[in-house]
């Protein structure tokens, strides 16, 4: 057995049932970098930051259609083992979401960029650690700007176990060096089972909890997360022995919304990429001048620069 260990064991692809939008994965202690084997799937001081680099640069894109950087990585899918059923695990940096992460990545997340379909989590966890690494790594941004991961706070776990989700949260605050300062907490929250995507960015230092929905209604649509996310603000301040100045204010801001049923998950990047871009901890309640509305050219920018990053990182 011992000469078995680190071999491949084939899997057929059409008993590979990959839950995208709510997994459970486990984050545990890896080492940095990419895992190339094939595994089978039983296994309020303005701060500079840096200008994302566009993937789209000297490349032609019409929206709509494929960029050559797509074509590209697409071309480099179809010519590898992954469209036999195998898959990646990437191991992200640990500033991504403050402790070590790892991500599964296979033909099904591909497909979700390449023709332009519902985000599953490993796609958003993936585009979030690009903009971690391009546009917050190394600089003051990283006390200012936090991610949480969807797969530790999302609807399914809150109806299953309430009270540790709400632990979880208090521990992922905690854990921040200094919260009276302002900064923004994103969190990608998921309805569940394949459902909708929104933005919920919390400012723990002034008790705002910004709503972000790129379809029509607010936070009433999942009372559990409101009450999940309220009651962890409050125990992390008692824990802290911080004074509570005024209840929590939740803003539903007016951001742009879609016009199909599949562009949530993109709507939710781009929110989180033009915040940072623009280093606002306050969002204004009418949003930013600069994106009153996206474009499809917004939101293939999105696809662009990920696949971008997925072949500059050696993903494939």
């Amino acid at each position: 057995m011992r000469d078995a260990v680190g071999s491949f064991v084939g899997w057929p692809s059409d008993l590979i049932f990959p839950d995208a939008e709510t997994p459970t994965r486990p984050t545990h202690k890896v080492g940095k970098g990419i895992s190339r084997r094939i595994e089978s799937v039983a296994s309020q001081k303005e701060v500079p930051g840096r200008e994302l680099k566009s993937a789209a640069k000297d490349i032609p894109t019409t929206s709509g259609t494929k960029s050559q950087i797509m074509m590209r990585l697409e071309k480099m899918v179809e010519v590898s083992d992954i469209m036999h059923g195998a898959i990646r695990t990437i191991n992200f940096d640990e500033g991504v979401f403050g402790a070590a992460h790892f991500e599964i990545i296979g033909k099904e997340d591909f497909q979700q960029l390449f023709e332009h379909t519902e985000l599953g989590i490993a796609v958003i966890h993936t585009y979030i650690w690009y903009m971690y690494v391009t546009l917050m790594r190394g600089t003051e941004l990283c006390n200012r700007f936090n991610f949480i991961a969807a797969s530790r706070i999302n609807a399914t776990l809150i109806t299953n176990n309430p009270t540790s989700v709400k632990n979880d949260l208090v521990d992922i605050f905690m854990a921040a060096d200094d919260n009276t300062t302002p900064s923004l907490y994103f969190l990608p929250f998921n309805s569940g089972n394949g459902g909708h995507w929104v933005l919920v960015a919390m400012d723990l230092s002034r008790l705002i909890v910004y709503y972000l929905d790129s379809l029509s209604g607010d936070w009433s649509k999942y009372p559990n997360m409101k009450k999940t996310v309220d009651a962890a603000i409050i125990k992390f301040r008692l824990k802290k022995k911080y004074r509570n100045r005024k209840d929590i204010t939740w803003i539903r801001v007016q951001c742009p919304q879609q016009n199909n049923s599949v562009d949530c998950g993109f709507f939710v990047l781009r929110f989180m990429r033009d915040i940072i871009a623009l280093n606002r901890i306050d969002i204004p309640k009418m949003y930013f001048e600069e994106y009153k509305t996206y474009s499809r050219a917004n939101l293939d920018e999105i696809k662009d620069e990920l696949c971008q990053f997925i072949v500059d990182q050696r993903i494939i």
